[in-house]
């Protein structure tokens, strides 16, 4: 049971102030876990996962925050963001393939899988996979430091690996063909 309530107005209010800090990745991302170290709290405030997808709490040009919601078994090929990022999770686990470009190809470079509680910092050149690899549905508060809407990024065939535009909408219609997948979440 959670000693506390999570205040969205108030998370939202603490990343925009921690946004101006010099070193602002690492200000947001203190303000990131102190959130989700009290993850039952996050979790009550902002309901169970029922569907993938996103859910704004904050956009504009220089940050956005969203409430992520990934399926049961649910994997996003690798991407990148073209800003940097934070990943703080509130319930379920996310699995992260850190990959790197080397002679031309994308290679894997690490693993690192993220329980409820846990927070990873993502730089502007990074190249990730993610996948839930529970039967359960998998949530967390992503940070972008700028408009992840609108921003030209790229992604990666999952399987051949080859390198293709993408944008928010790209990721929308990744997210809504996974509850056509899944079933419509319920």
């Amino acid at each position: 049971m959670s000693s506390s309530t999570f205040d969205r107005d108030r998370f939202v209010h603490d990343c925009l102030q921690a946004r101006q800090e010099a070193e602002s990745q690492a200000a947001v991302g203190e303000v990131l876990r102190r959130a989700v170290a009290d993850h039952a709290a996050v979790l009550a405030a902002l309901r169970p996962p029922t569907e993938a997808g996103l859910d704004v709490l904050h956009h504009s040009p220089e940050l956005t925050i969203l409430s992520a919601k990934w399926t049961p078994r649910m994997t996003l090929a690798p991407h990148d963001h073209g800003m940097w990022a934070l990943v703080g999770i509130y319930t379920g686990r996310e699995d992260n393939i850190l990959w790197r470009r080397e002679d031309g190809h994308l290679r894997a470079r690490s693993v690192r899988a993220l329980f409820a509680g846990d927070v990873a910092a993502l730089g502007v050149h990074a190249v990730h996979s993610v996948t839930n690899p529970l039967p359960r549905f998998t949530a967390g508060l992503h940070i972008y430091g700028g408009d992840f809407f609108h921003t030209a990024r790229r992604r990666w065939d999952p399987e051949t690996l080859a390198e293709h535009p993408s944008d928010g909408e790209a990721i929308r219609a990744i997210f809504a063909e996974e509850n056509a997948r899944y079933g419509g979440g319920c």
